[in-house]
């Protein structure tokens, strides 16, 4: 089996742009016209000419050694969508074409062409040839063509080239063409009869294909003399979307799910692709089985698991559109078993699997996005409700785990998202206005299901005193981080229905109470709950430089990590029916790191 590994530089597009397929039609023609070989490719103004209606809606792929070097080969694929005019149609005539494929016993609809196969001279001895073949071929593979026909000429034995690769030569087709000065052949090829001699080379490109149809062709920037960007590029490029946040599951096995798959690549809105699909199914052998290591025994178990299917269909494509990432990941069962294997000895997997069967609703996502990607990471809930109605901006950076081309995004939003990129399985609800009289009903029990715990680390006292009501009557379990000291703040309600809100610190307290309140009314109301003389002198004397020397007061990264360990630690207690009672309970890190807590004489 032949397994070319040649270094080239592949550009794949789907045809539509008419400056791009302009250049790609004089490369085509300066290179068949070979020096005068075919006179029909030359202009009489001296110019080449190869225009084809076939070039549009065909995939055209453009190779070259290096990025910025010279294009050297080229090929051209065409799918049944414009079958009509396929070359091989227009050599044979309909009649004859269409009773050439039934009596192979393929429909019109599953066969693909390719064509144009040029490589300049210099590249032809280091294998070009082979190689663009062998991808035209892959991604026709890939699309999900059953055949495969095109024109071949005979001169120079280029029917004995698509030989290797599987095609035959169709008896009664051949004859002598005026444009190319050589005798053309019909070629054939049966896509589960496999590629020949190339066949490893062909599966290798298959796989490869949705990578570099991704990446399209190059974009072209405008520049001011400087050497800077100009404002008038600028000017045309559009903004992030702020509101998308769920990712697109795509199952190629699925119909439909190819489909959309095939045309989200044929977009040009995917910008990345990560697949990682074959490291995935190793760790999925060694995390179900860690005694074994043996290479061809992991080979073997992983073509077990795939049962027939190859890499690209197994598993779950997944499209980011913020980011416009498609990434391959296992299946849903499969992803979750190797993702949280490492938990095991501290949490087994029947207590994971309890764990991602409970819905944990999130108010407020600062600290709470420490929380949130807590849990996403650890398996801690498999099903969320967030609400925040605040936008990520620039004081938040530091202490939220994001980047600055997130500004402006709502929290709950960015926080979906983050939790999505690390188990993109995940059922999440956003509530982007917060939580207000009108939703707070439809957090705790509508959509998708009812909540069985919620974190509370949002700053509205009436939001605070509200969603703990609604717990209580719910018998729901809250927990709170104040990020101050390292305290955490636990309400079983689930436990003790008749719990007061809040230890009781401030009394029989309703929410009807602080819906009014002044910017002073709150502060003090904030210090009850935090209980005031408990809290760190830094916080105690930011209260009275609030609107005077601070804008707001003091969180730190480090305290806010610790916030989301702490809230993840009872999470999991709770959820799993271990000891993590009712109350107040302070992590202090400078007490925590003071000298006399050495364990080190």
């Amino acid at each position: 089996m032949t397994d070319l590994t040649n270094p080239w530089i592949v550009t794949a597009f789907l045809g539509a742009d008419a400056c791009l397929l302009d250049s790609v039609r004089e490369l085509r023609a300066r290179i068949l016209f070979d020096r005068g070989r075919r006179p029909a490719f030359r202009r009489a103004d001296g110019s080449h000419a190869d225009d084809q209606d076939l070039d549009f809606g065909a995939w055209h792929f453009i190779a070259r050694q290096h990025p910025d070097g010279p294009p050297l080969g080229y090929i051209r694929l065409s799918t049944p969508t414009t079958g009509d005019r396929f070359q091989s149609r227009a050599y044979l005539g309909t009649e004859r074409y269409e009773e050439l494929l039934a009596t192979q016993g393929i429909d019109v609809a599953d066969t693909f062409e390719h064509s144009r196969l040029v490589v300049e001279h210099r590249s032809r001895k280091l294998g070009l040839g082979q190689y663009l073949n062998a991808l035209a071929i892959g991604a026709a593979h890939h699309l999900g063509a059953h055949a495969m026909i095109g024109t071949s000429g005979t001169k120079d034995g280029q029917d004995r080239f698509h030989e290797q690769f599987g095609f035959r030569s169709m008896p009664g087709t051949r004859r002598y063409v005026e444009q190319y000065t050589e005798d053309v052949v019909i070629m054939f090829h049966r896509v589960a009869e496999g590629a020949g001699r190339h066949h490893d080379l062909v599966s290798r490109l298959r796989d490869e294909f949705p990578a570099m149809a991704a990446a399209g062709p190059s974009p072209l920037l405008s520049e001011e003399p400087s050497g800077r960007l100009a404002p008038t590029a600028l000017a045309g490029v559009s903004g992030p979307d702020r509101d998308v946040w769920q990712p697109t599951l795509l199952a190629p096995r699925d119909p439909t799910d190819f489909q959309a798959l095939t045309a989200l690549l044929a977009s040009g809105e995917v910008r990345e692709v990560h697949d990682t699909i074959d490291e995935q199914l190793s760790e999925l052998i060694r995390s179900r089985e860690p005694s074994c290591r043996d290479s061809t025994e992991i080979e073997a178990r992983k073509r077990e698991q795939l049962a027939g299917l190859t890499m690209w269909e197994y598993g779950s494509w997944v499209w980011y559109p913020w980011s416009q990432r498609l990434v391959h990941v296992l299946p849903r069962d499969e992803y979750r078993l190797v993702r949280t294997d490492r938990n095991r000895g501290k949490v087994d997997r029947p207590e994971q699997r309890r764990l991602l069967g409970k819905r944990i609703g999130i108010i407020g996502l600062s600290v709470g996005n420490s929380a949130a990607l807590t849990f996403a990471l650890e398996g801690i809930g498999g099903a969320y409700k967030l609400a925040d109605f605040d936008d990520f901006s620039l004081s938040n950076l530091n202490r939220l785990r994001a980047g600055i081309h997130e500004l402006g995004v709502n929290k709950a939003v960015l926080s979906a998202r983050q939790m999505f990129e690390i188990d993109p399985y995940l059922d999440i609800e956003i509530h982007r206005g917060g939580l207000t009289e009108d939703n707070i009903e439809a957090f705790f029990v509508g959509g998708q299901g009812s909540i069985d715990l919620l974190i509370e680390e949002c700053d509205t006292p009436w939001v605070k005193v509200a969603a703990r009501e609604y717990a209580r009557d719910l018998r729901l379990p809250v927990v709170m981080d104040c990020n101050d000291r390292g305290m955490l703040d636990v309400e079983r309600f689930d436990l003790e229905p008749d719990r007061p809100l809040l230890h009781g610190l401030l009394g029989d307290i309703k929410s009807v109470d602080v819906a009014d309140l002044t910017p002073q009314e709150k502060v003090e109301l904030i210090l009850a709950m935090v209980d005031a003389d408990r809290i760190s002198p830094e916080l105690a004397a930011s209260f009275g430089e609030l609107g005077r020397t601070l804008s707001s007061w003091p969180q730190l990264a480090s305290g806010v990590a610790l916030g989301g360990a702490l809230c993840g630690e009872a999470a999991r207690r709770i959820l799993l029916g271990l000891p993590c009672a009712s109350g107040r309970f302070y992590t202090d890190l400078d007490r925590q790191l003071s000298p006399e807590r050495s364990t080190v004489t």
